[in-house]
């Protein structure tokens, strides 16, 4: 055999190695072009994308992700080193479909491996988040106990949830004299607006279920101020049960321990914008808005009150970014999520979910009080103007709006439906607000071009 022959054997050897390992490792690869299309791709990663794709075929990576990662793309384009990590270990929550009763989270990593391949390993990470949740949980719970006593407050909470005795820490951290703290809500110390009636019941049920139930935000003190504190409510050991307890609810049920952890914020807030905030509105990311529209939708289950989604797109969106470049359509994107922001209340959730798409989750709402919030904000959109460089630049946005409930009660479905209803409001000339109705089903969930 000549040399050239035994080179070429080689070769085709450790091909045929590496092509083994590709299809037997243990997580997601995918190998594609610059633009993402993919190239190689092992059973791995096939099975955890498949369900993503709208047309059964996987051929483009960055489409078959778009819908749950729709900033990839970008980052892919945008990473201008000749090789390196373009990310690292970004958790993707996908839909929970009716088979499984908590989201699925996908953990990708995508490698420049030079100017014309990029290399994307995925893999499940479902199990592993949902122990970090019990492991932050269980933390928070050991800090509260075992750190100084001097920025606490211990509030006594009655079986429904009022404050029924006062001492002196409630005054040295809020300032709340007995007159003006005793027989009110626990809410009492927080932000107007910030919780509902339903949501303060939520974290008595959590407490009974789970032992406790720990809550972190702005509160406020009697003189207006704000700090940063920590609250963590727990059902006395000693008392009688919910039940059997309703009689005599002025009794003392549960444990509010209060902290004010003003000089943690910066660390906890960094992490935080890391986590749960899109990288460039600063609102709700979409992993964040699932979990916590998932936690809300369970709440009701337990505790029925109306929940509505809205879904905004803003109008010719393409049309913007073509005429006055991507610089000009990343200002009207955070000016839409910042006069969401101002325009919803602090209870409402408001996340950025797609490219241009966002979401606002309102709890304890109905629908006329929702019609009126979102077709007031497209009037407020209609009458403003963005300034970019100098130049001023108008657009318009539509919504969709549907209700939980009437056989909604999965998240899945609640976007679908409001979904189905932005394409109408789309449909019927944009700028405007559509309510799902079921008529509306049959017309499919597909949208108009922006």
């Amino acid at each position: 055999m000549s040399v050239p022959e035994a080179a070429g054997e080689d070769a085709a050897a450790s091909h045929e190695a590496l092509l083994q390992f590709l299809y037997m490792a243990p997580v997601g690869l995918v190998q594609t072009d610059a633009d993402g299309n993919i190239g190689l791709i092992n059973p791995v990663s096939a099975q955890l994308l498949m369900p993503l794709s709208r047309d059964g075929s996987l051929e483009n990576l960055f489409d078959a992700l778009g819908s749950v990662a729709p900033d990839l793309r970008h980052l892919a384009a945008a990473f201008a080193a000749p090789n390196g990590i373009v990310c690292d270990g970004v958790r993707i929550q996908l839909y929970a479909d009716s088979s499984k009763s908590s989201p699925q989270f996908l953990s990708l990593s995508l490698i420049k491996l030079d100017g014309s391949r990029l290399m994307a390993v995925l893999a499940d990470v479902t199990q592993q988040v949902r122990r970090d949740r019990q492991l932050r949980q269980s933390d928070a719970w050991l800090n509260a106990i075992l750190t100084g006593i001097s920025d606490y407050a211990l509030v006594s909470l009655d079986q429904r949830g009022r404050i029924n005795e006062w001492n002196d820490s409630i005054g040295r951290v809020t300032g709340f004299g007995a007159d003006a703290a005793l027989d009110q809500p626990y809410s009492l110390f927080d932000e107007a607006g910030a919780t509902t009636a339903e949501r303060l019941a939520d974290r008595l049920r959590e407490a009974d279920a789970n032992g406790w139930s720990l809550d972190e935000g702005w509160r406020v003190k009697a003189d207006g101020s704000r700090f940063w504190g920590s609250a963590m409510i727990s059902p006395l050991p000693d008392r009688e049960s919910p039940a059997s307890a309703l009689h005599e609810d002025t009794e003392s049920a549960y444990c509010l321990v209060m902290r004010d952890i003003s000089d943690k914020r910066e660390a906890s807030e960094r992490y935080r914008q890391a986590r749960d905030c899109d990288y460039l509105t600063g609102i709700a990311n979409r992993r964040a808005f699932f979990e916590a529209a998932e936690r809300e939708l369970e709440r009701s289950l337990r505790l029925p009150r109306p929940i509505v989604l809205l879904l905004f797109d803003a109008d010719h969106f393409k049309a913007v970014n073509d005429r006055h470049g991507h610089p000009a359509g990343d200002a009207v994107l955070v000016h839409l999520a910042t006069s969401l922001v101002a325009a919803f209340r602090p209870s409402d959730l408001v996340a950025r979910i797609g490219g241009e798409e966002f979401a606002v989750l309102l709890p304890s709402t109905s629908v006329a009080v929702a019609q009126e919030l979102a077709a007031r904000f497209c009037q407020r959109i209609a009458g403003e103007t963005v300034q970019v460089d100098g130049v001023p630049i108008s657009y318009t946005v539509s919504g969709g709006m549907a209700l939980a409930g009437d056989g909604a009660q999965s998240l899945d479905l609640l976007l679908r439906r409001a979904g189905q209803a932005l394409a109408a409001a789309r449909t019927q000339g944009r700028n405007r607000i559509a309510c799902w109705k079921p008529d509306l089903s049959a017309a499919g969930t597909a949208r108009s071009a922006p």
